[in-house]
């Protein structure tokens, strides 16, 4: 018997990490950076004290460019104790919306482990929670895809 491959199985899989601590947090940053978000695809779950996302992220841990040219993958990013959420710099009026995010930073408060987590995004845009302990998930639900564009984002570096 014959079964189809899964995209588990390739040499390219999929990414399912955690972070409680700043310096995990960073490598998600990185794998985050220029991810697309519609606005609508955020929801704040205040009972769980959630805060999830479902992005759309350039592959940027993908050396398989030269093969397959640039990919994007739908991922799940999610905040947990999240006590408080605040926008700046976003209009929740048009659910279509896209939003792009450039990193995440974590600022401990003086009495860890709370502290401020900041989404940055595009276009002078951020998004702050108040969280009473740093814990974050990042992971891909979806196969991977070839990107729109069909190139890398370029940051001129």
């Amino acid at each position: 018997m014959t079964e189809d491959a899964r995209f588990e199985d390739a040499r390219e899989a999929p990414l399912n990490l955690g972070a409680l601590e700043p310096e995990d947090l960073q490598v998600i940053s990185a794998l985050v950076q220029d991810a697309i978000v519609p606005l609508k695809e955020m929801r704040f779950l205040k009972q769980e004290r959630r805060f999830a996302l479902l992005v759309n992220r350039f592959r940027w841990e993908d050396g398989g460019r030269d093969r397959h040219g640039a990919e994007r993958v739908q991922s799940m990013l999610v905040f947990e104790n999240v006590l408080g959420v605040a926008g700046q710099g976003i209009s929740r009026e048009d659910p279509e919306t896209i939003l792009s995010i450039l990193s995440v930073d974590f600022t401990p408060d003086a009495e860890p482990p709370g502290g401020t987590l900041v989404l940055t995004l595009a276009g002078d845009g951020a998004i702050r929670l108040t969280l009473e302990a740093l814990e974050v998930r990042l992971r891909d639900v979806t196969r991977p895809y070839r990107a729109p564009s069909g190139k890398a984002p370029d940051h001129g570096v």
